[in-house]
């Protein structure tokens, strides 16, 4: 009785394996993926039924494919990433999940969005399979080249602001809001580089070719300068662009972005963080509140005046 019948040890390593292959998928990055939402919310169709139901395909469609990504990124760094104190105990590199599976899930995943995304737009399905041949050559090339590397990361954030754009045919999306999204994804990947330098220190190289190419005065000088940017490019979308509500009310959300930068920029500086942004938001309550009252006000000036 107190034997495990050889299929139910079967469907406990499936279990397994299948808790193992979504833990791979970084369900938790899947955040950076709300860039997609950017154009129903400016463009003032978050309650028109079809915009939206066509930006959540969207949405879904890229954390799926994002997903594909870090699977295959995972299958070719396994051998760096068993000599990264966080990295190796992921699920390749730690050995626990099966290659094969990753292999199976990531083609099924990239073949199985396909014929979806067409049944959206073919403007979404052009942009989506964009930025995965995108990540595949930064997964192969891009990564390894001194500035390239954090650009390339910019302009995946950018085609999730596009794909947003196409599925919901905007009319009032300001090219500003592109300007800031760079910038604002420019300030995300610095970050991240940041925070693998202060890791892994002096044997950064080992794990990531391209840290080599950096150090943490350079990276500083670089986050000054895009944060300086960023806070100007946003600015001037709120009192220059068109089809803004009147009165130059969206100024108001201002002081919201400016703090969420400083904010970040004491965890980083101040407090030691060595986590990812994209993790930091999870984690920093007042960050999640500059957030949350940043959309509440844009949502005010938007849909209530």
């Amino acid at each position: 009785m107190g034997e495990a019948t050889p299929t139910t040890s079967t469907e406990v390593r499936q279990r397994s394996q299948l808790a193992l292959l979504v833990k791979t998928m970084r369900p938790k990055q899947w955040t950076k993926n709300v860039f997609v939402w950017a154009a129903l919310i400016f463009d003032r169709k978050l309650f028109e039924l079809a915009p939206f139901v066509r930006t959540l395909a969207a949405f879904l469609l890229f954390c799926l494919i994002s997903s594909a990504v870090y699977i295959i990124n995972d299958l070719i760094d396994m051998p760096k990433d068993r000599l990264h104190p966080e990295k190796r105990s992921r699920p390749l590199a730690s050995g626990a999940l099966h290659p094969n599976i990753a292999i199976a899930a990531a083609v099924i995943i990239v073949v199985g969005c396909l014929p979806v995304s067409l049944l959206v737009s073919w403007q979404l399905t052009a942009i989506l399979y964009g930025y995965l041949l995108l990540m595949i050559a930064y997964t192969f090339w891009l990564k390894n080249i001194v500035i390239v590397d954090v650009l390339t990361i910019a302009m995946g954030f950018v085609l999730r602001v596009g794909a947003g754009v196409a599925v919901v045919e905007a009319a009032r999306f300001s090219p500003w809001l592109y300007v800031c999204m760079v910038l604002l994804a420019l300030f995300l990947g610095l970050g991240k580089r940041r925070q693998e330098i202060v890791l892994m220190g002096e044997n950064g190289g080992t794990t990531r070719k391209i840290l080599a190419e950096y150090n943490l005065r350079f990276i500083d000088e670089m986050l000054a300068l895009v944060s300086a940017s960023t806070v100007m490019a946003y600015a001037t979308y709120t009192f220059s662009a068109p089809n803004l509500p009147p009165n130059h009310l969206m100024m108001l959300t201002i002081p919201f972005v400016l703090y969420a930068i400083f904010r970040y920029l004491y965890l980083i500086h101040v407090k030691g963080e060595t986590d990812p942004p994209d993790v930091v938001v999870l984690k920093d309550r007042p960050l999640q509140v500059a957030v949350l009252l940043f959309g509440l006000v844009v949502f005010v000036i938007f849909y209530l005046f």
